[in-house]
């Protein structure tokens, strides 16, 4: 069974820091780029990152540019998202996925170029 499994969630303080894991089983992720997604209540899901196949490309949305950032292990099958100055305004249910091209790093940061997904953990960020 193909399965994505998102921890590391929890509530912290504006400027905090945490670090999100994204454990695979049933498949490898070294073929895979790996998103990271969020969703605030109320509002669309947006991506927040991704990582290449190798882990030598990233990308990241301007908002967590400088103080997110994306790594993977491939020998632990797992990707990992690193926050840093956390700001209330990142407060989401965070999500990581599995683009749907094999093999390929030409993927965009689109919710529909991932098709499998975790089932989220929650960031709180609040004085």
């Amino acid at each position: 069974q193909l399965q994505l499994v998102e921890s590391g969630g929890g509530s912290v303080q504006p400027g905090g820091s945490l670090r999100l894991s994204c454990a695979a089983s049933g498949f490898t992720l070294d073929y895979y780029v790996i998103g990271w997604f969020r969703q605030a209540p109320g509002k669309e899901r947006e991506g927040v990152s991704w990582i290449s196949m190798s882990g030598g490309s990233t990308n990241y949305a301007d908002s967590v540019k400088g103080r997110f950032t994306i790594s993977r292990d491939n020998a632990k099958n797992t990707v990992y998202l690193q926050m840093n100055s956390l700001k209330p305004e990142d407060t989401a249910v965070y999500y990581c996925a599995r683009s749907r091209t094999f093999g390929s790093d030409y993927v965009g940061l689109r919710v529909d170029e991932f098709d499998v997904w975790g089932q989220g953990t929650q960031v709180t960020v609040s004085s």
